[in-house]
């Protein structure tokens, strides 16, 4: 049987996406008040290992997915690259061949997103995106479960994106047309999103507005989210700042959203860079349901992975 990729959200399609966001909630709510390292009452992946690679620095994604071994029943092995054989010249390739007879998926947070192409292709086991350059999937399928928290619905929801069109970015805007919600980004010139995802968004029924005006972008939206300005491994730092500073989301930003609107960030935060203190320690702030929501989401991620799902 060919190997479940989970390399981008157009890999599950919608009706797995709802699937694996009902599985979540479920999961979740019968958690409450039970030791984090508990498995569920299931166990589900009793017996089965998850390989994790790193090529670039993680708190949340490398606890948040050994956490949700653990409570499936299964475990995790981390996995840096400086201090495997990747780091010294071998092949994604004979990688992929040797760790999908060792373990049952392979998680690897990377750069170039070809890298997780090539793993994927060689791999017999499924390779799961946790995070590389063009995509975050994982991260927004936490995002979307903690958006639902929220009582809000997906469909017809209306999402403003303050800043740079990056990954994060290009994965909401792929949940955009799966799921039937509208986009509205404010960046400046020369950091818009790749157009393959917002072409891909609007041809799937979302739509997508482009805007260089950060309240018109926040104008009534129902979520609010941005990301650090620069990302790791960025340079070009000081130049990248100025261009992004009337993008910060604030108190003022935030007044023409919604009342009832919820500020998301996916974290580590730069608090007096791209999101003020005001904002981001507001009861409208969601980030740390997000960061936690990221175990629930991920478990059944694998599950699906794992044809558990």
């Amino acid at each position: 049987m060919t190997a479940r990729h989970f390399l981008d959200l157009g890999d599950a399609g919608a009706e797995a996406v709802r699937a694996m966001l009902a599985d979540a909630h479920t999961r979740k709510s019968a958690r409450q008040g039970w030791p984090k390292g508990k498995s569920d009452a299931d166990a589900p992946l009793a017996g089965h290992v998850l390989a994790m690679i790193f090529e670039k620095n993680s708190t949340r994604t490398r606890v948040s997915f050994d956490m949700a071994m653990r409570q499936l029943g299964g475990s995790a092995l981390i996995m840096d690259a400086g201090s495997t054989q990747l780091g010294r010249g071998e092949s994604l390739a004979d990688t992929a061949r040797v760790l999908s007879r060792m373990v049952d998926a392979i998680m690897i947070r990377t750069d170039d997103h070809a890298k997780i192409e090539e793993l994927a292709h060689h791999a017999t086991v499924p390779v799961i995106n946790g995070l590389t350059d063009q995509s975050h999937p994982c991260q927004i399928m936490a995002d979307l479960l903690t958006i639902e928290e929220q009582g809000m619905s997906l469909r017809g929801l209306e999402l403003a994106w303050l800043g740079d069109g990056n990954n994060v970015l290009h994965s909401i805007l792929e949940a955009a047309g799966l799921l039937g919600f509208n986009v509205r980004v404010g960046t400046p010139q020369g950091y818009e999103p790749d157009n393959r995802f917002v072409a891909q968004a609007r041809a799937a029924g979302a739509t997508v507005t482009l805007t260089r005006d950060a309240a018109e972008a926040a104008n009534g939206a129902d979520i609010v989210v941005t990301d650090t300005w620069v990302s790791m491994g960025q340079d070009h730092a000081h130049n990248k700042l100025a261009a992004m500073a009337p993008y910060q989301v604030n108190a003022a930003l935030m007044a023409g959203a919604k009342p009832d609107a919820r500020f998301l960030h996916c974290l580590p935060a730069h608090v007096g860079e791209e999101v003020d203190a005001e904002v981001f320690e507001s009861d409208r702030s969601v980030v740390f349901d997000e960061a936690e929501n990221r175990i629930h989401a991920q478990k059944s991620v694998l599950l699906w992975c794992l044809g558990e799902l």
